[in-house]
């Protein structure tokens, strides 16, 4: 198991997340859907240790996440998680392989920068962004600066992918061919994928579909 919600539970002035407990898997892909704010980012950012449970377990490649320090937190982002947003976020200075290799920032062995170096090549092909390789964000267009933030979440191999809409920006040709990639590097990977989003009809290219409402996480169908 590569992740698992044991009942969680999230406060702020109000309820938001009510004994919620959801277990993730390797080759896993499950959609999140719901009505606007009730909770999604939350629940994703808590799967992604960026925000904490009021109550209840994350446990994250076998290990419980109140166990850790701040660097095993970071690390367990770094290396574990791979994180897509709506937005890109790609830095406007850096080329696009500039950007995909940021995560690779604080690391020093060299042999694992030259294969993530390559591992990052092979990804840029795979999402036909080869000649694009040398371009700034304003140079791209919105479809190929999401693919490339595709890639910079999937460089460190993580276990676990975490997508905040990620097709929310797009028109409807780039966020349907945006899913299939998704759907199709989730099962290259062999990774565990969750899908927080608006979107019927990305939500049916996973394997499973829940709805968030009213603090609770219900399954409501399978793709």
């Amino acid at each position: 198991m590569l992740a698992e919600l044991q009942h969680v539970s999230k406060h702020y002035d109000h309820p938001v997340l009510n004994e919620i407990s959801l277990a993730i898997h390797r080759g896993d892909s499950i959609a999140i859907m719901g009505p606007s704010g009730s909770g999604k980012s939350t629940l994703l950012n808590i799967m992604g240790t960026l925000d904490q449970p009021t109550s209840g377990r994350v446990i994250l490649n076998h290990e419980a996440i109140e166990n850790m320090n701040d660097n095993q937190l970071a690390e367990i982002r770094n290396h574990f998680i791979g994180f897509v947003f709506q937005l890109h976020y790609l830095l406007p200075q850096l080329t696009l392989l500039e950007n995909i290799l940021l995560p690779l920032l604080p690391e020093k062995d060299k042999t694992t920068i030259k294969a993530a170096e390559e591992r990052a090549l092979r990804l840029i092909e795979r999402v036909s962004l080869t000649n694009r390789i040398g371009h700034l964000p304003g140079e791209l267009s919105v479809g190929e600066c999401q693919r490339a933030a595709v890639v910079r979440a999937l460089i460190n191999k993580p276990g676990l992918l975490l997508a905040d809409e990620p097709t929310g920006s797009l028109d409807e040709e780039n966020a349907n061919a945006l899913g299939a990639l998704l759907v199709e590097l989730n099962r290259e990977e062999e990774m565990g994928m969750v899908v927080v989003t608006h979107s019927m009809e990305l939500a049916k290219r996973m394997d499973v579909i829940y709805r968030l409402s009213k603090g609770r996480l219900d399954k409501i169908g399978k793709a």
